[in-house]
């Protein structure tokens, strides 16, 4: 089969920097609509490593059928065998295409509830017990979603996909390391006003070895810790339905209040349990080529002079111990042209107006990144 050579290029990316897998391990190919090529050279690079592959296909549309008539226990029994296939594997490699971002958009939303709660299982043993890494396929609807021509996106998704992110290493390991020895996190801007502490919680570095593409260090809020108030300034799609304008303010960590464009649609899934109105991540993006949101949470989450603010579930990695079926990433851009803003930690500038200050964080802004 012919194959074009930037396939195999970010196949061998996955396998050996991304969840670098060894000889005789086992890894899941988890993908839904990816075309088959890439599926083709993914099993090469894995078989290279001398390690084994197991593929999983799936659809959206397929998806979207089975939550759209939804039988009584038919995902927690799903689930079952999903759980014991994870648990053999060493690796994961999750791969999404899509024509359609609104395909799930009419699915009723307490089908998407009881799907999410029968699978929380899977997903919290492939997080916490394999080595991943996930990433979008690029497709036209991707393309419009970001403004683009396809031709123009596909060559901006593999110049992204696969960036060096070795280049981003020293900086994030600076970070992780302030972060971890933080107490106080302040967030000023436009419309934005939050304190909070994440004081022993730690901080997690993610340069392409959890998601492709990657550029963030993300911690936790101390649960209680978060007051204030933020206007998020990035669109955002979750459980099919677009959302803008989200505004949320916060006492004792908990989110007293909230709207945006559907106000009634944001609070039902804040409303999903009582872990979903607290946040369970704060994280720094930085990716030097991903400058404009997309409303695909991949990208925009890395979107240079960023941060995210997450309500929902928290990463075992970086534990405030908040549990919940949502893990919803709302995005922020601090640079000039969205208003501005800065990060304080402890009552030191860290970054202002996208840009970090501080001399050991220099090399993680853009003009340093790509030199």
């Amino acid at each position: 089969m012919l194959m074009d050579p930037r396939f195999s290029k970010l196949a061998n990316i996955l396998t050996s920097y991304s969840v670098k897998l060894k000889k005789g391990e086992r890894v899941l190919l988890d993908l839904c609509d990816v075309p088959e090529a890439m599926g083709i050279a993914l099993i090469r690079s894995v078989r290279e490593l001398g390690a084994t592959p197991y593929v999983n296909i799936n659809s959206g549309l397929l998806q979207r059928e089975l939550l759209t008539h939804l039988e009584p226990g038919q995902f927690e029994t799903q689930s079952i065998w999903q759980l014991e296939q994870m648990k053999q594997m060493d690796a994961y490699i999750g791969i999404r295409g899509s024509s359609n971002i609104y395909e799930f958009s009419n699915v009723a939303s307490e089908n998407m509830i009881v799907a999410s709660r029968a699978t929380k299982s899977v997903l919290e043993e492939r997080v916490n017990k394999t080595r991943w890494v996930i990433l979008r396929w690029p497709t036209a609807s991707m393309a419009q979603q970001a403004l683009m021509s396809s031709d123009a996106f596909e060559d901006f998704f593999f110049d992204v996909c696969t960036f060096d992110y070795a280049k981003m290493e020293k900086g994030m390991k600076a970070l992780k390391l302030i972060m971890s020895q933080t107490n106080r996190v302040e967030l000023k801007g436009p419309e934005l006003d939050l304190k909070f502490s994440i004081k022993a919680i730690g901080a997690v570095a993610c340069g392409g070895e959890y998601n492709i593409p990657d550029g963030e260090v993300f911690s936790s809020p101390i649960k209680d810790s978060v007051d204030g108030a933020i206007r998020y300034n990035t669109p955002t799609i979750y459980r099919g339905i677009s959302f803008d304008d989200i505004y949320l303010e916060f006492k004792k960590g908990r989110i007293v209040h909230a709207e945006a464009n559907d106000s009634k649609a944001l609070n039902s899934i804040l409303d999903s349990d009582p872990g979903a109105r607290y946040i369970g991540e704060f994280a720094i993006g930085f990716n030097p080529l991903i400058k404009e949101p997309m409303r695909d949470i991949l990208f925009d989450e890395k979107i240079a002079g960023s941060f995210h603010f997450t309500p929902g579930q928290a990463y075992e990695d970086a534990d405030n111990g908040n549990r919940s079926q949502v893990h919803w990433d709302m995005v922020h851009i601090q640079r000039p042209e969205y208003g501005g803003g800065t990060i304080y930690f402890d009552g030191e500038l860290i970054r202002e107006d996208g840009l970090f200050v501080k001399e050991e964080l220099l090399s993680l802004n853009p003009d340093q990144l790509l030199a």
